[in-house]
């Protein structure tokens, strides 16, 4: 990916292969600032171990869209107390318990206000799995923390993480950076480009033999036609 986005032409000042002030850039080796932010969640009561069923967690680790969003949870372990006893996550699944009716605003730098309802739009939000892996949600804002980010390009897709992810930011007392959701790309059918789908890569571009000026200025739907 580095290689394909560095073909393209794009540039950064620090990162995996570059370094900078803000390493380690790979999630895998942030695992000390994840359980911080938990320990900080847990001492709050803000958030509570949860035994449901996997189905309830399969998305939980990776970025939800679309269809694929974690399901609104039914709340079965939400009156559970026992979240300062556990020393170390692993073994439960863990939640944040969202304020029930709160309305989480905010305003898209490119898609305008947005409005969501706790425990309507959303439930009470996988932060930690099980297995020992923090979720989704945790991760990405712990490191936009730590890294100091200020503004956040991503899919559409994402604005209802952004409303959870608001709710993290302002329990851990971090700083919250801008948002700008752009529209998805999407192939002739109208489906969004995504590696599950193995979509239309760059990779894929680069060896069918177009240049770094045709991947940036085509229309997707007009590429390896």
């Amino acid at each position: 990916m580095l290689e394909d986005l560095h073909w393209l032409g794009i540039r950064w000042s620090e990162g995996p292969d570059l370094g900078g002030p803000s390493a380690p850039y790979a999630q895998s080796e942030r695992r000390d600032f994840y359980l911080d932010a938990w320990r900080k969640l847990r001492d709050m009561d803000s958030i509570y171990p949860c035994t449901c069923s996997r189905k309830d967690v399969a998305q939980s680790i990776t970025a939800p869209n679309g269809a694929d969003d974690e399901p609104l949870y039914s709340g079965r372990c939400r009156t559970r107390k026992d979240a300062v006893d556990f020393a170390e996550p692993a073994g439960v699944h863990w939640r944040f318990r969202v304020p029930e009716g709160r309305v989480v605003i905010f305003e898209d730098r490119h898609l305008g206000w947005q409005k969501w309802v706790a425990g309507q739009d959303f439930g009470d939000f996988i932060v930690w799995r099980r297995d020992d892996i923090p979720a989704y949600q945790l991760a990405v804002v712990v490191d936009d923390a730590a890294m100091g980010i200020t503004e956040v390009v991503r899919g559409a897709d994402l604005l209802k993480s952004t409303a959870r992810q608001l709710l993290l930011f302002e329990a851990l007392g971090l700083a919250t950076p801008s948002f700008y959701h752009c529209d998805l790309v999407r192939d002739a059918q109208g489906i969004r480009l995504a590696k599950r789908h193995d979509a239309l890569s760059i990779r894929s571009l680069r060896e069918a033999g177009y240049t770094p000026e045709q991947v940036l200025h085509a229309p997707a739907d007009k590429l390896l036609r």
